[in-house]
């Protein structure tokens, strides 16, 4: 089967357009585009690539397309030695015109591919956030069993045999597994979403979009997983309740340590990893990891990208800050106040323990 090819008057296809066509006898490369847009957020050749793709592009977030829009609004933006992006108080009035025609353009084109309308596309209500995947691709929440120590003090609840017996009773993480399922499920309506433990996979179970809740010392997915793939940090398991644990990074000089808070004996602001990486059980799918050193920064984590209010900010933050093969790594705060887990702003640079890539500048 010949791939579909994406058809002139697409914003794929403008954004290529733009890039060899805005000034004759002098087309913008891939990687001039990619240097001059690292000015502000990184940006690499294949991201640039992807977005202009003419058989599976990707859609860029709104905030590019203000990089696109000031980059070909003036010619001075190639004058001199290297490609270079103005802010828009340096453009001259006839500039700030065109670049203001051109962001017009291009978010009426993005508008089409996202079905959503408005200036700001909201990447996290629409078709292009991380937690949109391609129509009828499997999505698989994988959480940690909860200990018999624990789940024993719920009685018959966690009892197969029981009249009573619930299920998810014997899940850990519930709160942030319903809070994941339900937002999943409303933004992928035509693929099947489903959850398990990590003690109940099966072999196909591997090769799906994998969500894994929890750290390495219940979820033994998320043990396994970060073996094989070396993260930029590891989580330093709870040896007691005396020892809260932590991340340690463990890329360059690494040793840099990230604790949580207590006040006596309460826990007021946790730590947690966001990681999204291709499956390394299947590369044609992604693997999220959401985990906390509690359950308040596993929650913390999911919320992140749910929350009605701030999902839209903490997704448009990631997307700009992936690497080239869709690989980002955050260790976050999750501050917990009066008993409730408040849902970390990742644009804020005290939320951000460590990061990569690094954040551009």
């Amino acid at each position: 089967m010949q791939p579909t090819v994406v058809p002139d008057g697409t914003l794929p296809a403008r954004l290529r357009a733009l890039r060899e066509e805005t000034w004759p006898g002098q087309p913008v490369t891939q990687l001039q585009l990619a240097d001059a847009f690292s000015a502000e957020r990184s940006t690499s050749v294949p991201l640039i690539s992807s977005w202009e793709s003419s058989t599976s592009p990707k859609t860029p977030p709104a905030v590019r397309l203000d990089a696109y829009a000031r980059f070909f609004a003036t010619p001075r933006s190639i004058e001199g030695d290297e490609p270079r992006l103005l802010h828009v108080d340096q453009l001259a009035d006839t500039e700030r015109t065109r670049y203001r025609e051109l962001l017009a353009e291009l978010t009426g084109l993005r508008s089409a591919v996202v079905g959503h309308t408005g200036t700001v596309p909201r990447p996290s209500d629409v078709s292009d956030s991380l937690w949109h995947f391609p129509v009828k691709e499997d999505i698989l929440i994988v959480c940690a069993p909860l200990p018999a120590k624990y789940a024993g003090g719920l009685g018959s609840f966690t009892k197969p045999s029981d009249a009573d017996y619930v299920e998810l009773y014997t899940y850990a993480d519930p709160d942030a597994l319903i809070e994941l399922f339900g937002h999943l499920r409303m933004t992928n309506p035509q693929s099947t979403v489903n959850f398990t433990t990590s003690n109940k996979l099966v072999e196909d179970d591997y090769t799906k979009h994998l969500v894994l809740l929890g750290g390495v010392d219940w979820n033994t997915l998320t043990q396994d997983v970060l073996l094989h793939v070396r993260p930029p940090v590891r989580q330093i398991t709870r040896v007691d309740t005396d020892d809260p644990g932590g991340f340690e990074v463990v890329v360059g000089a690494g040793g840099q340590s990230f604790r949580p808070v207590f006040r006596g004996d309460v826990l007021i602001e946790d730590v947690a990893h966001f990681y999204r990486l291709p499956n390394p059980y299947n590369n044609e799918r992604t693997l999220t990891v959401c985990n906390g050193m509690f359950g308040r920064g596993t929650y913390g984590a999911v919320r992140a990208l749910t929350d009605a209010r701030l999902r839209a900010r903490n997704d448009e933050y990631v997307r700009a800050n992936l690497d080239e093969d869709d690989t980002f790594s955050l260790v976050t705060r999750v501050r917990i106040l009066r008993g409730h887990t408040l849902t970390p702003d990742w644009t804020k640079p005290e939320m951000r323990l460590h990061q990569r890539p690094e954040a551009a500048q």
